[in-house]
């Protein structure tokens, strides 16, 4: 099993398809890495030689942010706006739809299950 940017990739997926296991590489960056690496799209990572993983873990390394940087990255940028108090940060804070969602109705997967208000029904 090969491992990339501290993810084991699956050995019997083709190689663009494998790549997009790990975070922050989707199917356009995917493709991008084969092509900037020379790799043939058709192979499947068990297929591959140890240098030619070698030189897509290392395009990674030099030009992506991946996985753990990445989440770093985002989790920074939401504490920022927490810290700052504006209101995408207010809304981060409540755990409320930060993107203008309503929320009279909706918002279940953000706001959790619905809560019982007692004495409600007539």
């Amino acid at each position: 099993m090969a491992r990339i940017a501290g993810v084991n990739i699956p050995t019997g997926k083709r190689v663009p398809v494998a790549l997009t296991y790990i975070t922050g590489i989707g199917p356009s960056k995917a493709r991008e890495i084969i092509e900037a690496t020379g790799i043939d799209a058709s192979r499947r990572i068990n297929e591959l030689s140890d240098a030619e993983v070698l030189s897509i873990r290392e395009y990674i390394d030099a030009n992506l942010t991946v996985e753990g940087d990445l989440r770093r990255d985002t989790q920074m940028n939401i504490k920022r706006l927490m810290d700052l108090g504006c209101y995408r940060g207010l809304r981060h804070r409540r755990n409320l739809p930060v993107r203008g969602q309503r929320t009279h109705t909706n918002a279940r997967t953000r706001k959790g299950p619905a809560k019982a208000i007692a004495g409600k029904k007539k």
